[in-house]
């Protein structure tokens, strides 16, 4: 199980939002490369990272950043998604040192985008699915769709993603706990893995997952936990590497 520090980039900066509200924003680095070395000395063995204004805009707004993280950490694997709507934007991560691209709202209103990418860059398309009472959101959060985030999870496992990234919307930066039975629900559903978003809070949130692991959740995003110290990365990641070893 991979603990997976999350850096929200707005404005070149590294921020935190609440449930996606872009009027709720708190600000927690100018210098999101420092950000990132912090989590790396910590212990991170992957940085997921999202461009919040691409996410809005439908285009990159932040991949000056974005490129700077993977100069300065070449080997580490790093994710990103927000604004990612078309195959030059792809390459363009692929070829500064991004590992993963993650593809949310085209996913959903283009569902052939997906297909198309995981023809032309295999093993590197992931698809965010951020929902709220199992109906996938879109636009930066700001629209609820009527899709059916286990129906779609099933049908972008068919064209070939490496993982769904799941976010429960009511729970992401309201630091009030992970939602283990939605997430437990679609790992059970799919065969890719399942990496857990919004709510990681504690150390007995890392316990919770880490005991249904084995059910397709390969690792767990935190975000304002590890920033406002309510979660100490290091002590998580240790936490989830013993319980693993425990399981095996």
């Amino acid at each position: 199980m991979e603990l997976i520090p999350a850096i929200d980039l707005k404005g070149g900066k590294c921020v935190r939002l609440r449930q996606g509200r872009m009027d709720d924003v708190t600000t927690y680095s100018d210098h999101p490369v420092e950000m990132a070395r912090r989590w790396v000395e910590a212990g991170a063995r992957r940085l997921h990272m999202v461009d919040l204004d691409g996410a809005l805009s439908g285009e990159p707004r932040n991949a000056a950043v974005v490129h700077e993280i993977c100069e300065a950490f070449p080997d580490l694997p790093i994710q990103i998604g927000g604004g990612i709507r078309d195959e030059d934007t792809v390459q363009t991560y692929l070829d500064a040192g991004v590992r993963y691209v993650i593809i949310g709202t085209r996913a959903i209103t283009a569902p052939h985008f997906v297909n198309d990418l995981c023809l032309e860059f295999p093993s590197h398309i992931m698809v965010g699915l951020d929902a709220k009472n199992g109906k996938v959101a879109v636009n930066g959060w700001s629209k609820l769709s009527h899709h059916d985030v286990i129906d779609m999870a099933q049908h972008f496992e068919k064209d070939g993603v490496e993982a769904i990234i799941f976010t429960d919307i009511s729970r992401d930066g309201m630091m009030n706990g992970v939602n283990i039975e939605s997430t437990v629900a679609l790992a059970q559903a799919i065969t890719i893995p399942v990496i857990a978003s919004g709510g990681i809070t504690s150390l007995d949130d890392i316990r919770a997952l880490c005991a249904v692991a084995d059910e397709g959740i390969q690792g767990a995003i935190t975000g304002r936990a590890i920033y406002e110290g309510t979660l100490d990365f290091r002590a998580g990641q240790e936490l989830a590497d013993k319980l693993t070893r425990a399981r095996t």
